[in-house]
C-alpha cells in the first residue's frame, strides 16, 4: 500500500513539473494582449509558416524548444504564434484573417520574423503601443538569440 501511494505521489509530482514547464503560445492576439497588459510583459509575435518554412522549423528546434529559451520566455514575454500554414484546415477563418492583418500591420516580408511589441486591449481592439524591435533566425543557438532579444526588451 505504501509503495502504491509513493508511486502515485511520484507520478503526480512529475506530471505537475512537466505541466509547469510547458510554454503557452497564444494564437488569439486579444488574449495575448490582455495577458501582456496584466503582466507588463511585451508580446513576442512569431510570424511563421509552421508546415512549410524550413528556417522557421530550424529556429524552433535550435532556440524555441530549448530549456534556456523556455526559462527566458516565461520570465520576459507573452508568446504569440502567428502562423501561416499551407494546410489551412489547422486554423479557423477568424485566426487566418487576424494573422493576415497582423502580417500587414507589421509589414512582414519573410519568415521567420519575430516582433517584440507592447500593447493593450481597449474597446475590444488591440492597440500596439510600442514596437521594441524585430528579429529572425540567428545562428549560435539559444544564448546568442536570447542576448539579441534582450537588447530589444531593454527598450520597454
Amino acid at each position: 500500500m505504501k509503495t502504491l501511494f509513493f508511486t502515485l505521489l511520484f507520478v503526480a509530482i512529475t506530471t505537475m513539473n512537466f505541466a509547469q514547464k510547458e510554454l503557452t503560445w497564444y494564437t488569439n492576439i486579444q488574449d495575448a494582449a490582455k495577458v501582456s497588459s496584466k503582466t507588463g510583459k511585451p508580446m513576442f509575435l512569431f510570424f511563421t509558416g509552421s508546415d512549410w518554412c524550413g528556417w522557421c522549423v530550424k529556429l524552433q528546434k535550435e532556440v524555441f524548444k530549448t530549456p534556456e529559451f523556455e526559462a527566458w520566455a516565461k520570465d520576459n514575454v507573452v508568446l504569440v504564434d502567428v502562423d501561416f500554414p499551407r494546410d489551412k484546415s489547422k486554423q479557423s477563418m477568424e485566426i487566418q484573417k487576424q494573422n493576415a492583418l497582423l502580417a500587414q500591420q507589421f509589414a512582414v516580408q519573410g519568415y521567420p520574423t519575430v516582433h517584440f511589441v507592447t500593447g493593450n486591449v481597449k474597446d475590444g481592439q488591440v492597440n500596439f503601443e510600442k514596437q521594441l524591435g524585430k528579429s529572425g533566425y540567428m545562428a549560435g543557438g539559444p544564448v546568442n538569440w536570447i542576448n539579441n532579444a534582450n537588447t530589444y526588451l531593454l527598450q520597454k
